[in-house]
């Protein structure tokens, strides 16, 4: 699984100092656990975050926010421009956002192209993709 989780580790190396990390990691406080692992947990005091979360099924998103346990948050990402499933429709973020946005209690952020926060062409890559999605 190590592979797929890369991207965690290097954003948690981004922020924890390798020393303070691997002791977090260590000792479970901070704990990286594929989805397919969460189901029968509940996590009490604890902050949880789902990345890549467009492409979560609908199942897999209600398993997730349902682990939620007595002062806990959540925070689920994703990118609905990036679903690799082979229907959108079947994206769970995109069905939480729709069910999920008069609930009191969950708020939505919404980034778009001015949020980008890596290299400069990034942003310009985004565009491009963006007028020729718009002519289809």
């Amino acid at each position: 699984m190590d592979p797929y989780l890369s991207p965690l580790y290097d954003a948690l190396g981004s922020m924890i100092p390798q020393n303070k990390l691997k002791p977090l990691l260590g000792n479970k406080t901070i704990e990286i656990v594929p989805l397919a692992y969460m189901r029968g947990r509940t996590l009490d005091n604890a902050f949880l975050i789902l990345d890549e979360a467009q492409n979560s099924t609908v199942m897999q998103m209600k398993m997730f926010l349902t682990r939620l346990g007595i002062n806990s948050k959540a925070i689920v990402t994703g990118d609905v421009t990036q679903i690799d499933l082979q229907r959108r429709l079947e994206s769970g973020l995109v069905q939480a956002a729709e069910i999920l946005k008069n609930v009191d209690g969950i708020g939505f952020v919404y980034l778009d192209e001015t949020d980008v926060v890596r290299h400069n062409l990034v942003r310009k890559i985004i565009r491009a993709y963006e007028r020729t999605e718009n002519k289809k």
